[in-house]
């Protein structure tokens, strides 16, 4: 029993190194495969129309239901303290430093990170991407990098609309059903939230981009036989980007945390 444990334990150890590693090359084949040749516009535009136009009603509806949500969530809490009328900054503040990149990239994770491991894992199985390498066609350039690059250049474009969603939803909540001064609302919003929120919240968005692309074109690349396989390659790649996400979130802002002080030792705002 010992002995079978052990080598159970064992096994799920170097099948996680042999995945991470597989992971690792197919990372270093797809930045190489970029920068040596960019695709073709004819697979380009399409993943960006994909990718980008595609997501947009949900994407401005998620950030419209987050600013009301925080506008519900925060009145009732600060008007205990008599603080009602810096909800816009706390509202707005939590909207494009954290919860608009995040909640943003992780539904974008469910709709096109398993959208493109279902995609590619169903041309592994049916064998169109074996099919690609034997013509001379490198998979990896022709279904890889126009994924990756519509990824990474479109989730950040839609991280800022549902910031601009979420900031309009918090102001017509707050203002129109809670009644919060308006003028209030907007001054405290100017006076706390500064540009390098703003900037750090898209800066993240990037890296979660290319999280999502990567691992759903991995996920895809690597499923297994059968349609089970193509469910388990869609479901992987979701949970795989989500857990990914926030482990990246939590360094990345500790990352821009330290830079912000080492360039504002005072904690001045960069506005």
């Amino acid at each position: 029993m010992v002995s079978d444990g052990l080598a159970d334990t064992g096994a799920v150890v170097i099948n996680s190194f042999v995945a991470v590693g597989g992971f690792t090359q197919f990372v270093g084949r797809t930045f190489r495969w970029m920068f040596t040749r960019l695709p073709r516009k004819e697979t380009l535009l399409p993943n960006f129309f994909e990718v980008g136009v595609l997501s947009v009603p949900v994407v401005a509806l998620t950030g419209t239901f987050i600013g009301m949500v925080l506008a519900v969530q925060s009145f009732f809490q600060f008007r205990q303290l008599g603080l009602e009328t810096r909800l816009g900054a706390v509202i707005n503040m939590s909207l494009v430093r954290e919860l608009g990149p995040v909640l943003a990239a992780t539904m974008l994770a469910g709709r096109i990170g398993s959208r493109l491991a279902a995609q590619l894992g169903t041309m592994r199985v049916t064998e169109q991407i074996d099919a690609l390498d034997s013509m001379g066609a490198n998979s990896i350039h022709y279904l890889v990098v126009p994924r990756f690059l519509a990824c990474i250049f479109a989730i950040p474009s839609l991280t800022i609309m549902a910031d601009f969603m979420g900031v309009v939803g918090g102001y017509i909540y707050s203002v129109f059903i809670l009644g919060i001064d308006k003028h209030h609302y907007l001054y405290n919003s100017q006076q706390f939230v500064g540009t390098w929120d703003f900037v750090s919240g898209v800066f993240k968005s990037f890296f979660f981009g290319a999280i999502i692309a990567l691992i759903s074109c991995y996920r895809g690349f690597t499923c297994r036989p059968g349609a089970e396989g193509v469910g388990q390659a869609a479901t992987a790649a979701f949970v795989h980007s989500f857990v990914l996400i926030l482990g990246s979130d939590l360094f990345l802002n500790i990352f821009l945390d330290a830079l912000y002080y080492s360039i504002w030792p005072e904690g001045s705002s960069f506005v």
